[in-house]
């Protein structure tokens, strides 16, 4: 897998965590114990430091980046779905962020919410715990996530990224 240091800032990954071979991570970037980064993911901590915390699942094909002064930081039991694109924002504990959506800077997922699949979630929006936030802006719709569905997620990506770093093998 491509982990690149840049200049004085070095990734930590913790050695429970999954980072597939065709993931890159460069710079300041901590990705935290079973916590798993699927392919074609980047984790660019050029400007600003990206932290992802325990039993976290960035899928296929996520970009994460950071700014100066606005980190970006994903708790622990998230799920990112594919093709996401997280920019500065706040992920608290056990929230998902659906396929192709898009998080912000300084915008915040509060704990056990959703941002549903497609949605933009704009610079400094607040998506409260347990709501869920769709479309193009995001609108909240309070109450209407799923807690326990996205814990459930969660550990299956864990358990899937213990599965991977024992039996995965490149046979080209």
């Amino acid at each position: 897998m491509p982990i690149y240091q840049l200049g004085d800032l070095v990734p930590t990954i913790d050695a429970e965590a999954y980072v597939h071979p065709d993931a890159v991570v460069i710079g300041d970037v901590t990705i935290g114990p079973e916590s798993t980064v699927w392919p074609a993911t980047v984790l660019r901590g050029d400007f600003g430091r990206i932290i992802i915390g325990a039993r976290s699942s960035v899928q296929d094909g996520t970009v994460i980046h950071a700014g100066p002064g606005f980190p970006t930081v994903i708790g622990d039991g998230c799920v990112i779905g594919h093709l996401a694109h997280l920019e500065g924002c706040t992920l608290e504990d056990d929230s998902l962020v659906g396929s192709g959506s898009v998080v912000l800077h300084h915008a915040v997922i509060g704990t056990g919410a959703t941002v549903g699949a497609n949605a933009v979630v704009p610079n400094r929006m607040e998506v409260p715990p347990g709501a869920l936030a769709l479309g193009v802006p995001a609108t909240i719709r309070p109450g209407q996530s799923d807690r326990v569905m996205i814990q459930m997620s969660a550990a299956e990506y864990a358990s899937n990224g213990r599965r991977f770093k024992k039996l995965l093998t490149r046979i080209d």
